[in-house]
């Protein structure tokens, strides 16, 4: 069930307190269901995928093209469409919907999300420059970038220079993140630590890409009060 992501809405952050006095901070995230809109076949394409729809939108914000198209596979219209290749298409049937559920015996997984944007950034702040001298001779230019490029030759500036510009609003992915806990009843997960992005922002959430053996922090606690038992037993 790892082949296909869910889409959440950022919340925000807050803490997990457990029994040993530790501290997590976490990262609560609202997930939206996910509809089974079209199963495509390998037949069709050449290969096999699950366009799933994720959240509400009004007819009125829909074309006519798009209308059709929701008609033609009766289903409620969906804001965001989402293609996912998967081995097995015969796990997946139209009309059927995914929650939380999926990441049940998921204990790591990847986030995928719009980091926050900061508008115009000089070379100091976006690049982390350490600027000009504060004296001597330097006027007015303390934190600009220095030489931008050459004189004679290759007389031009080289793609991907860093210099002033649009920071953050990029797209980042951030792997093998801890599921601290998840409530299926208000449908929300808890992640460990911080993921990138605004509140409200948008977060695609799948199982990690990665195989991890890292143990989880309920797994370490576990391990420490079985550690604490065992001496006990040979004194006895």
């Amino acid at each position: 069930m790892n082949e296909i992501a869910l889409i959440g809405k950022k919340i925000g952050m807050t803490r997990e307190f457990y029994k040993t006095g530790q501290v997590v901070p976490v990262t609560v995230l609202k997930m939206e269901k996910a509809r089974v809109i079209q199963v495509i076949e390998e037949k069709e394409r050449g290969y096999k995928a699950v366009q799933l729809g994720f959240g509400k939108i009004k007819n009125s914000k829909l074309t006519k093209s798009m209308k059709g198209y929701y008609t033609k596979r009766n289903t409620e219209p969906k804001k965001i469409l989402k293609e996912y290749r998967v081995l097995k298409t015969e796990n997946y049937k139209v009309g059927n919907e995914f929650g939380l559920e999926i990441f049940k015996d998921v204990k790591f997984v990847d986030t995928k999300s719009k980091t926050i944007g900061k508008g115009f950034a000089g070379a100091m702040k976006r690049h982390n420059f350490g600027g000009l001298r504060a004296t001597h001779g330097v006027s007015i230019s303390h934190r600009s970038h220095g030489s931008t490029g050459q004189r004679q030759d290759p007389g031009k500036v080289f793609k991907g220079k860093k210099m002033a510009g649009h920071m953050g609003d990029k797209l980042r992915t951030m792997q093998n993140i801890e599921i601290v806990k998840t409530d299926l009843e208000n449908e929300l997960l808890y992640l460990k630590g911080s993921i990138p992005g605004s509140k409200n922002a948008e977060v695609i959430v799948r199982g990690s890409v990665k195989n991890i053996k890292k143990s989880t922090i309920n797994e370490k606690i576990k391990k420490a009060e079985e550690a604490k038992k065992t001496p006990d037993k040979k004194k006895k």
